[in-house]
């Protein structure tokens, strides 16, 4: 009975260890993967054919499908910040300074991570999922066969609307986010729209709006590259698509984070009173 319970106990952790080192495996497996799209990306965008039509038109499928969530997501989040930051503001009597301190945390921060995240759930795993289908049913074959591209057709064209798109849509979500708190403002503090507005811009400078706005250019690209790669390289049929999807979105929702990180260190670096 303990010579069979020691067995079984080594066995367990044998799997265990095995399981952690194929999903070790997977992991860099996927690094590399990612490292090698994006460089054959870099080697594909400035060679002709640019393919402008597909890229106009999956910029604009990105963005409007993607508006209508953004546009309530971040009137919310300024409507709630709004409202969260009043009490505290309150605190020690620096009501008069909540305008600005709302408007500077959406425009460095809230609005550029917020949307990009959004963008993740929305587009990533829809471009997983399409590209995923296209992989299992063999259309990405059928396109190689007959002399078109897939790489240059499907994912450059995918990834270059995300890149641009995304900024875009921030950009409009800070103007939405910035209404949301002006309703919280007038609700508890009964200010004018002329007092917020004067304050707002008192506080932000344009300086503020650049670097994270510019940022959310590394964050359409990684969109575009992670839901791209996954979809390109899935196998397994239908159920390598769903996992291409789910997956997708995983991986760019934490690649975004970590590279904001980065990218916030790398701006107070090179800008100390930022």
């Amino acid at each position: 009975m303990i010579k069979n319970k020691a067995v079984n106990n080594k066995t367990s952790s044998s799997a265990y260890l095995t399981s952690i080192e194929n999903r070790l495996n997977e992991f860099f497996i996927m690094i590399a993967g990612l490292w090698m799209f994006s460089v054959q990306f870099f080697r594909y965008v400035f060679v002709p054919p640019y393919e402008v039509y597909e890229i106009r038109k999956h910029m604009n499928e990105l963005g409007i499908k993607t508006l209508p969530i953004v546009s309530v997501t971040g009137f919310i989040i300024g409507l709630v910040l709004a409202m969260q930051t009043q009490p505290v503001l309150a605190r020690f009597g620096a009501e008069a300074y909540l305008p600005g301190s709302v408007g500077i945390s959406i425009v460095r921060e809230l609005g550029p991570v917020i949307t990009a995240l959004i963008f993740a759930g929305r587009v990533s795993s829809g471009i997983g999922a399409e590209l995923g289908s296209m992989r299992v049913t063999e259309q990405i074959d059928a396109m190689e066969v007959s002399a078109v591209d897939p790489f240059k057709f499907l994912v450059v064209t995918r990834i270059f609307a995300c890149t641009f798109i995304l900024p875009i849509l921030t950009v409009y979500v800070i103007f939405i986010a910035l209404a949301g708190a002006y309703i919280a403002v007038v609700l508890v503090q009964n200010m004018t729209i002329e007092y917020y507005t004067n304050a707002v811009l008192y506080s932000v400078e344009f300086g503020d709006a650049i670097p994270g706005v510019a940022k959310t250019f590394v964050f359409g690209y990684i969109v575009g590259l992670v839901g791209s790669y996954k979809g390109f390289t899935a196998t397994n049929g239908t159920e390598g698509v769903g996992r291409a999807s789910t997956t997708a979105v995983v991986v760019s929702s934490l690649m975004i984070l970590i590279f904001d990180m980065i990218l916030v260190k790398i701006t107070l670096w090179l800008w100390p009173t930022f």
